[in-house]
């Protein structure tokens, strides 16, 4: 008979780098099964609830990033002391100084872990300094976390809301773990006020999580897990290597990725807040289904595109300052949009590429384009205009993916240069089941944004047993096409 290795029992509670604590983690259903079971044992007790969900979900961060736990809790603390003193201010100037300390706390450590080798490449390359990188470990989830104390401070300043009194409901604000990691980026005035509220979940809310949750779980650990390990990493790491058709595959393979495994987290983080009585608006409306890019903007990544436009291109003069204005605030907010994403060349051209179009569209619809709005010829139309938005993005998804330009460019040249149609058969025969994966993620993409809640009223009554056995046929599934090796979720890097 084995013995009980305590050592290893233990273990299991620290932090592991290279197993961090995510949804798709099986420490999770434990952790999770703990925490649902003392928060519901303590949900009329509002203040033990508090601090019940506050301990949980720093133990969360530190099982998903070790130490860094440390700069969520210091960034509270000092976002909660700055905004209470914004708060009973009542002369601007100290106002706006203790605003700019604020930014300049939260950007400081942002820019100091994400942008500071980025600085010294850049320097190294342009004027030849010389000097050394520095070792430096991004902390996971700083640029989310970073983002909402800014919109907290900044709308306090405001006075569109009022600072809290009490140090834990702003905690809890900052790392309530579903969206800690990876978002969505909560807006306080969306959420404190929900943190004091009776915990009632009725059968809709129940039904809405889960739904939202095994969705979720499929689009990234099924979909977007099995085409990036068999096929889309391997085509980017060499593109060269492979014909033009296997390339644009890959390209498009991508664009269904980064979609599934984003909005995919965002889903479950979405339906397990709504199981703890917290509604957080959704990230993603279908955003493929877009017909023009600004159409594309209101419905990817809606809480950073939201945050981008209210504390970024509105205070810049937005379109308030005249035309030319316009479009230089729209392109700031773009090359600062996609340098959050990364310290990478790439992807400040990828925010630049959709800045110049978001401003082309802009100047399309000033300049009274109705080229494509005929009523008469609407569904052709609308087809082609989202062909071509979709085909756009999936264009600067490949800047957005390639480690380097060089890298993009081999991709593009490939397509461009060697696209083999002959070789479809071929293509056909070896990636099969890829290609069923894909398929299935368009024909997801495809379902109509309300009919989640078509399905939410029909099953919201059915038994226990219903949800048990779609839960173990989705465990059966994900069993099948399980990857020796977890896929680190895309924007666990930024």
């Amino acid at each position: 008979m084995p013995s009980f290795d305590v050592h290893a029992f233990f273990n299991q509670f620290l932090y592991d780098p290279k197993n961090p604590l995510l949804f798709n983690n099986g420490f999770f259903v434990f952790f999770f099964a703990i925490f649902i079971a003392l928060y519901y044992r303590c949900r009329n007790n509002y203040v033990l609830r508090r601090y019940i969900f506050c301990f949980f979900s720093l133990y969360f961060f530190y099982k998903a990033s070790g130490a860094f736990v440390v700069f969520v809790i210091i960034s509270a603390i000092v976002d909660f002391v700055l905004s209470n003193l914004i708060g009973k201010s009542e002369k601007k100037g100290r106002k706006k100084f203790l605003l700019i300390l604020s930014i300049v706390f939260n950007l400081g450590l942002l820019c100091y872990f994400k942008y500071t080798n980025f600085f010294i490449r850049t320097s190294n390359e342009l004027f030849h300094t010389g000097f050394n990188p520095l070792n430096i470990l991004l902390p996971v989830g700083i640029s989310f976390y970073t983002f909402e104390n800014l919109s907290y401070t900044i709308d306090v300043y405001r006075g569109n809301f009022k600072p809290v009194k009490k140090f834990s409901e702003y905690l809890l604000f900052l790392s309530f773990f579903p969206k800690l990691v990876m978002g969505p980026i909560v807006r306080a005035h969306d959420f404190i006020p929900q943190i004091n509220k009776p915990y009632n979940i009725s059968d809709s809310d129940f039904s809405k999580g889960f739904y939202l949750i095994i969705s979720g779980l499929f689009k990234k650990l099924v979909i977007s897990d099995y085409i990036t390990l068999n096929f889309v990493n391997y085509i980017f790491d060499n593109p060269s290597l492979h014909t033009g058709l296997e390339c644009l595959f890959a390209v498009y393979g991508y664009a269904i990725i980064i979609y599934c495994d984003f909005s995919g987290y965002s889903d479950v983080a979405i339906g397990i807040a709504k199981w703890m009585g917290f509604t957080i608006p959704p990230n993603f409306l279908s955003p493929y289904q877009s017909k023009n890019i600004t159409e594309f903007w209101r419905r990817w990544h809606i809480s950073l595109s939201s945050w981008l436009r209210d504390y970024l291109y509105i205070p810049l003069g937005g379109n308030r300052k005249g035309e030319l204005r316009m479009y230089v605030n729209l392109m700031i907010t773009m090359l600062l949009g996609g340098l959050w994403h990364g310290a990478s060349w790439n992807f400040v051209l990828w925010g630049g590429m959709h800045g110049v179009a978001l401003a082309l569209h802009k100047l399309y619809k000033t300049k009274g384009g109705r080229l494509l709005d005929s009523e008469k010829y609407k569904h052709f139309t609308n087809a082609i205009s989202i062909f071509i938005t979709f085909n756009f993005v999936c264009f600067c998804w490949i800047f957005f993916k390639s480690e380097s330009f060089e890298s993009a460019g081999q991709m593009i040249y490939q397509i461009t240069h060697d696209f083999d149609a002959a070789a479809w058969p071929a293509f056909f025969n070896n990636y099969k089941t890829v290609l069923g994966m894909m398929l299935m993620a368009v024909l997801i993409h495809a379902i109509p944004d309300n009919f989640a809640d078509k399905v939410v009223e029909r099953f919201k009554l059915a038994p226990l047993p219903v949800y048990i056995i779609i839960f173990f046929v989705f465990v059966l599934v994900y069993g099948y096409f399980k990857a020796a090796e977890p896929v680190m979720p895309i924007y666990l890097q930024f």
